[in-house]
């Protein structure tokens, strides 16, 4: 007997693995020509992998101070040994998280994957993609150089908008009247304890809802798949989803080495906000439309309302699962898919022309 067989039989008499053995080799995966939308979702978990791995190296030097923070960034970079690679590595698997992580919710929509049983697989899926934000926000002020600082400042005084508890939200979020290393601190806390311990959650609720309810087939794809025969999830659609997460290594490991994370300048809070100030790729569509809304609106301070509208929208996507019936019927429900075009050019389209300048 091997030494395979040996620690298995070892932790099966402990465990009792065979059960979960029996369970991995008779699920199966539905196959159709849509059967491609299904790798999105390990492919950001593999990427959530990455950023704890990553994010590990880089706390063994970070310093979570206004006076520490940006020159131990700056020794990770010139002189820990790979110390530039692992920070690019973590900045870009943030991105292509959340990138990745938005293409599986589009999927999901436009597959109608959320209808019933499936609700809670949706909703779950909509916190993660949120907490993915947070990441990204309070991850982005952590090197405190100047254009993360301000993109801060400016962040966070949004929340200040929020009718009855905006300025106890923003002062909550700064830890004072201003971004200073209070605020550095918290945002600290946030992004390496309170925001992995909730994904971490999600993730195995999200992972147990689909087990219990199975992989959604969608509706025109249905004949197809009754007619072949489903792949095995171990080992085929496992080597399969292996295969993707070495495609998302070799692009991350690209991204990382031919263009590095830049570090920047330290942040000084008494020098003036650098002109043409933006937030992160994933929130330029906010940013871009809310500079479309004129100052005052009908008596109304035009910020308030595109916030206002924003939140309207949000609610309104994370209960699509409740208001499309069609789909919960199993029939067409052609109004949610225009819905879900209509939000993915929308969002497509103003980042593209944020990055072209158009509106600056």
């Amino acid at each position: 007997m091997g030494i395979l067989d040996r620690a298995y039989r070892y932790l099966d008499e402990r465990l009792e693995l065979q059960p979960l053995v029996e369970f991995a080799s008779h699920k199966e995966v539905p196959r159709h020509r849509f059967d491609w939308a299904y790798y999105f979702g390990g492919l950001t978990l593999f990427f959530f992998i990455v950023q704890v791995c990553s994010g590990i190296l880089l706390l063994l030097y970070y310093r979570p101070t206004a006076e520490a923070a940006f020159e131990s960034v700056q020794f990770i970079m010139t002189h820990v040994p790979f110390g530039w690679l692992v920070r690019s590595i973590h900045s870009w698997s943030a991105n292509l998280m959340i990138l990745s992580a938005f293409l599986h919710m589009f999927s999901v929509l436009f597959m109608k994957s959320y209808a019933k049983p499936r609700e809670m697989t949706w909703w779950t899926g909509c916190l993660m993609l949120a907490l993915a934000l947070g990441f990204g926000f309070s991850g982005y002020l952590l090197p405190w150089n100047k254009l993360a600082f301000f993109a801060t400042r400016v962040g966070t005084d949004m929340t200040s908008k929020v009718p009855f508890i905006g300025d106890w939200l923003m002062h909550v979020l700064r830890g004072g009247d201003d971004v200073t290393g209070a605020t550095l601190t918290r945002f600290f806390g946030i992004h390496v304890a309170v925001l992995p311990m909730l994904m971490t959650g999600l993730i195995v609720l999200h992972l147990l809802f689909i087990q219990r309810q199975g992989i959604h087939v969608p509706r025109g794809a249905t004949e197809e798949s009754k007619a072949r025969p489903g792949m095995k999830f171990f080992p085929d659609f496992a080597l399969r989803e292996a295969v993707v997460w070495l495609i998302g290594l070799a692009l991350l490991a690209f991204l990382a080495a031919y263009f590095p994370w830049n570090l920047g300048v330290k942040a000084d809070p008494f020098a003036s906000a650098p002109a043409g100030i933006k937030p992160e790729w994933y929130f330029l569509f906010m940013f871009e439309s809310l500079k479309l809304i004129p100052g005052h609106v009908l008596g109304f301070e035009g910020e308030l309302l595109g916030l206002g509208a924003f939140a309207v929208l949000g609610m309104f996507w994370f209960l699509i699962p409740l208001l499309d019936r069609r789909s919960t019927r199993g029939e067409r429900s052609p109004l949610f898919t225009a819905i879900g075009a209509v939000a993915l050019a929308f969002i497509a389209g103003m980042t593209l022309l944020s990055f072209l300048g158009v509106f600056s």
